[in-house]
């Protein structure tokens, strides 16, 4: 068994943070398998080496030990634009150049699992005009997500606890494999490093278990193993919410600062005991 936690450096890590890595961490010494850490740092905008050093701090803090030293996806560009690559010469990609404001006003966007749906205004795009506006405008690439569900068929991942889960990426729409700031998405990315790294189960937070149809689908295009999957349930504060790093969520630091002992605070959440106003929810 080979695991892995994945911080962004974006930010501090949080009590939900804690909770996940433990999970992974635990779930492969039990096994006698690995634990593993990478950093998804291809954020190039928001991604500070400052936030590297503190989650790996925090980390060693909760007593967690990983195999070998950090991966880092900011090492992997090559491999996402080689998969990108194969995917557009079997026409399974485009260039977008719609704003999320162009999207949000369109009477066509459904919704899907994440929110409104790409209505495929650029899928429909000459490949002629494509290349020109490829030439001057911001672009992110985006999958043809019915030509890409037909090629693959039928698609099943392994959920921890329910057995085979059965796989709809369509509901998702042509997702976004490559943005106009970063070089691959979180679908594209996630899904080629796990790989990479030999990940045999992902341990994540339940928010995701929906894009597992989309990584299901990558999986399939890119001829890439399929691993196992626990989505565990998400740390919540006081109002009910996840824990966000957008939202100012107390962080591992601030609890480090107060004295609190990071074993013992590892102890009570591999118990299910969380501090005062903190609580475990599905998503």
């Amino acid at each position: 068994m080979l695991t892995r936690f994945a911080p962004s450096p974006t930010g501090e890590l949080h009590l939900g943070h804690a909770y996940s890595a433990l999970l992974a961490h635990d779930a492969a010494r039990a096994a006698g398998g690995r634990f593993r850490i990478r950093i998804d740092d291809i954020d190039g905008g928001r991604s500070r080496e400052s936030h590297v050093a503190a989650a790996l701090d925090d980390l060693a803090w909760l007593g967690l030990a990983w195999d070998g030293a950090p991966v880092r996806q900011s090492a992997h560009l090559d491999a996402y634009a080689a998969a990108l690559a194969d995917l557009a010469a079997r026409g399974l990609v485009y260039p977008c150049f719609c704003t999320r404001a162009d999207i949000a006003a369109s009477l066509a966007a459904p919704h899907g699992p994440a929110g409104p749906l790409y209505p495929g205004t650029c899928r429909r795009l000459t490949a002629a005009e494509r290349e020109r506006r490829r030439a001057a405008e911001p672009h992110c690439w985006r999958l043809d997500m019915r030509r890409a569900a037909v090629l693959a068929g039928p698609l099943r991942w392994e959920e921890e606890g329910q057995g085979a889960r059965l796989a709809d990426p369509a509901a998702h729409g042509d997702v976004v494999l490559a943005r106009k700031d970063a070089p691959a998405s979180y679908h594209l990315a996630s899904t080629i490093d796990d790989a990479a790294m030999g990940v045999t189960h992902v341990v994540r937070g339940a928010d995701l278990i929906a894009s597992t149809d989309v990584h299901r689908l990558l999986q399939a295009l890119l001829a890439l193993p399929t691993p196992r999957y626990r989505h565990h349930a998400l740390v919540c504060g006081a109002d009910g919410r996840r824990l966000a790093k957008r939202d100012g969520a107390a962080t591992l630091a601030m609890l480090r600062e107060k004295g609190v002992d990071g074993r013992a605070l590892a102890n009570d959440l591999r118990a299910g005991r969380l501090p005062a106003g903190y609580s475990l929810r599905m998503a």
